[in-house]
């Protein structure tokens, strides 16, 4: 098993997604209510620092494979590029080829808590968006619904690393 760049990666491995090398990055909070009020929105730019890939047939080169597995841990920024939390995510590819299907489960970690999401991500060539499902959270996200939206703001060679910008709508 070896660690593989992300500029060789699928999109959808990237997810969750939440990735930042030094790049201006966006956190603004719209909402003045506790975490778990309904309406709230977060969003963060992330740069990702490490993803490796565990594919299922390592002797096979080529497009992922069904069964194939990505783990990867990105930083998360605010508007003025203070890192605010991080994510760690997993995805297994559950449709290989070029119309790459990925189930990923992503933890945000926050200051005063976690939000849990989960989410399939279509065509790794296709840079997203990327839309996941709030599963719950801890701390002052918890009973935390809702959706986390996705979209990719720079990839290499613009920036050393993909960078994303997750908006996170709480219900």
């Amino acid at each position: 098993m070896r660690p593989i760049r992300a500029a060789c990666l699928g999109t959808a491995t990237l997810v969750t997604l939440l990735t930042c090398t030094p790049v201006a990055a966006a956190a603004t909070d719209t909402g003045s209510a506790p975490a778990g009020d309904k309406g709230r929105t977060i969003t963060v730019l992330a740069e990702v620092q490490q993803l490796t890939r565990f594919p299922v047939l390592p002797e096979t080169p080529g497009s992922p494979k069904q069964g194939d597995q990505v783990v990867v841990r990105s930083l998360l920024f605010d508007e003025e590029h203070n890192q605010i939390g991080e994510t760690h995510g997993s995805c297994v590819t559950t449709r290989g080829g070029a119309d790459e299907a990925e189930q990923c489960l992503v933890t945000y970690i926050l200051p005063g808590g976690q939000i849990t999401t989960q989410g399939v991500y279509f065509n790794y060539l296709d840079q997203g968006p990327f839309d996941s499902a709030i599963t719950g959270g801890t701390g002052k996200y918890e009973k935390a619904r809702g959706s986390v939206h996705s979209v990719t703001v720079s990839t290499p060679p613009t920036t050393p690393t993909v960078v994303r910008r997750f908006t996170i709508h709480l219900a």
